[in-house]
């Protein structure tokens, strides 16, 4: 059996001074060799006896560790780096601690153990050696004696235990109280500023034992009064009693029967007050010096979220008065409130014990409570709504999209209680839109596939995709489809441009996210036409978020959204915000050039359409190379199409030196090396016309030259004299992975020739758009041998443009391949 003395919660102080709830299990102590001395163990109770470590911490003879409230037990394991163990019982705490002392040497009676600091041998020594700290007699005499003696030790961490030590086992705090009360009587100014500085260091002495006295129900007043005589304020004393007296007033919106923890949210608001508006700001030194402050109050929620979790009637009471049409707005209002606050409390809570938590609101009916106040036009008690619905999306979407998906079978799409959210994200009447972007970041939650769940018998996906498009898309898109009808948008105020702007900003996510059902909305409700209106806003980041949307889009590489695109000529807005924007280097700018770079390099289907219906436009833009490389990449596939031969003549040749060993020559190969210059020039045979393209790889040859060139240019110099032999090797090793020479090559009717010119016209391309195209080439013939000799040379170089445009259609992306090494070293060295 579990032994539930030692069950403990693990906890550890972050940046803000807040404590993180690291896990529930079970604490042990005991030798780790590992560290080599007795540590502390805590194993996670959901792994059972072996499970996994939540903590495993020596106990340092060094380490001050101090116990609190009876089930605490907090340390300190480095410089910012704070720990607790909170114990369910009393006993384990108490066991525990027993066992630090041991390995420390203590006495279990202390709440804190000895704390070692940098002084000098001779102040630790005289202070370990005095007996302890005798305090002055508490009297208005000695008042000004105590103020300097709680002055001077709090520098020293063995001064502050001492002093701490006597002030607890004196009953000091109550006997300065009784002065408090005398001082004000007299209106004794200095004597009240005094005790502001005793009381301020007590607090600074960071003892839980002092707190519980200094925060009882008949002390912590005064202590509140003490602190308002700040000797800084020149006599002008604060009036925090009289806030928390007659200003905030506790209201019991439902009534608490349980005294106790009436007295536990009183106490809680008060501490909670003299943290944030009594204490003045500490410096860096008196920050770590209140961790047992923050700790006292964050263990103080923990409390009350599970004693109000635990009142049934309460809750009952609770939820059934938010949703009763005779509450009152004013009665609802607070309700709201202290339902907010609950939630909040309840962020303190570990996560099995918050799960519970939601689980038990859920039952008891919170979210349609919440769609009842979500109805309401109080601006405050929807906000407070707001934030109520904001903790459960974030904790648990999947338990708001199953309420919201039953509720969709009974109610009209109209008062659903997500489309009550889209609404009032439409409608916020903030100008800077604070409650729209709140909520625009809870339906992008919600909508998030990567927090959907997938069971055997349900896919949320699918059901709460097919749900929202059907039920709440069109109740979104509403103000994007109304301000687009004409050219220009129709209303382009600040306010409408930014949630225009938030609406885009979700519909590019779910393109992102949503596949198939927001394609089926963009391409049936003309969504992306609509959209590109907006580019013509007189506000950049409107536009700009439509460019983000049609980038979206064209990133896909989804045929059926760029059949779209070009059927209705959707690029003909971006072309005209970019000639709108003229020479301007801006982000518009930028953006446009971006998206027509994407696909130039890999979308061939939205390429041809650009050139062909855009390219008069664009022609003059000279100061980037991306159109005029739309234009060249253009031509290249035009080529492909008007030469199918050589296009299936290069891709035989390219499978067949992809799939060849590439050290293995066949017997055809090895005849033509084996063959006299002479004889092989007196074979023929047909060989195709070269095919101009830009060539990325195997040697950087230069723009629009000829992947055929470099061959003939090789063979040429082949045939030159032996003393040119070594120039000929270079430039052919040049091609197998540096930089080579820019050369042009044309063939004419039957002998081949080198030109450093341009090919000649009937080898160009058509110019797009002017309808006119190349004449057909004429086959060159040449001999068999030739053919041979041509076909191991193609078989060898790499067609980098021919492997983009293959492994485009397969699967999108370019490549780029390095001719096989081996054939080139047998080339050179023959």
């Amino acid at each position: 059996m579990t032994d539930t003395r030692r069950r403990v919660k693990v906890y550890t102080l972050n940046e803000d001074r807040q404590w993180d709830d690291r896990g529930t299990g079970h604490v042990s102590s005991g030798y780790v060799e590992r560290l080599k001395g007795m540590s502390l163990l805590v194993r996670a109770e959901s792994d059972g006896e072996s499970g996994s470590l939540l903590l495993e911490s020596k106990i340092n003879p060094n380490t001050a560790y101090q116990k609190q409230q009876d089930t605490l037990i907090v340390w300190s394991e480095a410089e910012n780096y704070d720990l607790a163990l909170s114990f369910q019982e009393k006993a384990g705490c108490d066991e525990i601690w027993e066992k630090i002392c041991q390995v420390q040497g203590k006495d279990p009676s202390v709440d804190i153990t000895q704390e070692l600091v940098d002084e000098s041998e001779e102040e630790r020594f005289d202070d370990m050696s005095s007996p302890g700290l005798e305090l002055p007699p508490c009297e208005l005499g000695h008042l000004e004696e105590l103020a300097e003696l709680v002055a001077s030790s709090l520098p020293s961490p063995l001064r502050r235990e001492k002093l701490a030590l006597a002030v607890e086992n004196e009953g000091y705090i109550r006997k300065l109280l009784e002065l408090f009360r005398q001082c004000e009587d007299l209106e004794n100014a200095d004597g009240l500023h005094h005790l502001y500085e005793i009381v301020k260091g007590i607090f600074l002495l960071n003892r839980t034992a002092l707190f519980e006295v200094m925060f009882s129900e008949e002390c912590i007043m005064d202590v509140i009064g003490c602190l308002e005589h700040d000797p800084a304020l020149g006599g002008l004393p604060r009036r925090h009693r009289d806030f928390l007296t007659k200003t905030a007033r506790f209201k019991e919106v439902i009534p608490i029967g349980d005294p106790e923890l009436r007295a536990k949210i009183h106490q809680t608001y008060r501490v909670q007050y003299i943290q944030d508006m009594v204490l003045p700001t500490p410096s860096v030194f008196e920050e770590n010096m209140l961790s047992t402050l923050h700790s006292f109050i964050f263990f103080n929620k923990v409390e009350i979220v599970g004693m109000l979790q635990d009142d049934e009637k309460f809750l009952t009471d609770l939820f059934a008065q938010l949703t009763d049409e005779a509450t009152d707005d004013d009665k609802r209002h607070e309700l709201v409130n202290f339902l907010k606050e609950f939630c909040a409390f309840s962020q303190t809570l570990q996560p099995q014990n918050r799960d519970t938590f939601f689980k038990t609101l859920s039952n008891m009916g919170i979210l349609p409570a919440l769609e009842v106040i979500l109805g309401m036009d109080d601006v405050q008690v929807r906000g407070a709504a707001t934030d109520i619905f904001s903790y459960l999306v974030e904790y648990n979407p999947s338990m708001v999209r199953e309420f919201i998906m039953q509720e969709s079978q009974q109610n009209d799409d109209d008062i659903l209680l997500i489309n009550l959210i889209i609404e009032h994200m439409i409608c916020d009447s903030d100008p800077e839109l604070g409650g729209a972007v709140q909520l625009m970041g809870l339906l992008r939650t919600l909508v998030d596939p990567e927090n959907m769940m997938a069971t055997a018998n349900k896919t949320e996906k699918t059901e709460f995709l097919s749900f929202f498009y059907k039920h709440c898309m069109h109740v979104l898109s509403a103000p994007l489809l109304a301000n687009t009808t004409d050219d220009k948008p129709s209303r382009d105020d600040f306010q409408t441009s930014q949630l225009l702007a938030l609406i885009l900003e979700l519909l590019t996510f779910c393109v992102e996210h949503h596949t198939y059902h927001i394609k089926n909305y963009i391409i049936n409700k003309d969504i992306l036409r609509r959209v590109l209106v907006l580019t013509a806003s007189q506000h950049a980041f409107l536009a700009l978020c439509a460019l983000r949307f049609m980038r979206r889009i064209i990133g896909l590489k989804d045929e059926f959204y760029n059949r779209y695109i070009m059927k209705n000529f959707l690029f003909e807005p971006v072309v005209k915000a970019f000639l709108n924007n003229g020479a301007r280097y801006n982000l518009m700018n930028s953006a446009i050039i971006e998206m027509f770079e994407y696909v130039r390099v890999d979308v061939k289907s939205l390429t041809a359409h650009i050139v062909e219906n855009y390219w008069k436009a664009l022609e003059d833009v000279d100061y980037v190379q991306t159109f005029k490389g739309l234009k060249l990449r253009y031509e290249q596939q035009r080529e492909r199409q008007d030469n199918p031969k050589l296009d299936s003549m290069r891709s035989i040749l390219r499978n067949h030196r992809f799939r060849r060993d590439a050290r293995t020559l066949d017997d055809d190969e090895e005849m033509w090396f084996n063959a006299d210059e002479e004889e092989l020039e007196d074979c023929e045979a047909v060989v195709p016309p070269s095919d101009n393209k830009t060539t990325k790889a195997s040697g950087g040859v230069g723009e629009n030259e000829d992947l055929m060139d470099p061959i003939s240019k090789f063979m040429e110099r082949k045939k030159l004299k032996d003393s040119d032999d070594k120039e000929v090797l270079g430039k052919s090793s040049s091609l197998s992975g540096r930089q080579s020479p820019s050369f042009k090559l044309s063939f004419s009717g039957s002998t081949t020739k080198t030109s450093l010119s341009s090919p000649p016209a009937s080898l160009r391309p058509g110019s797009p758009g002017s309808g006119a195209k190349g004449s057909p080439p004429t086959a060159a013939t040449v001999t068999t041998k030739d053919r041979l000799q041509s076909t191991l040379w193609v078989g060898l170089v790499d067609y980098p443009d021919d492997d983009e445009e293959d492994e485009e259609d397969v699967g999108g992306e370019s490549k780029e391949e390095t001719p096989p090494l081996s054939k080139k070293s047998k080339l050179s060295s023959s």
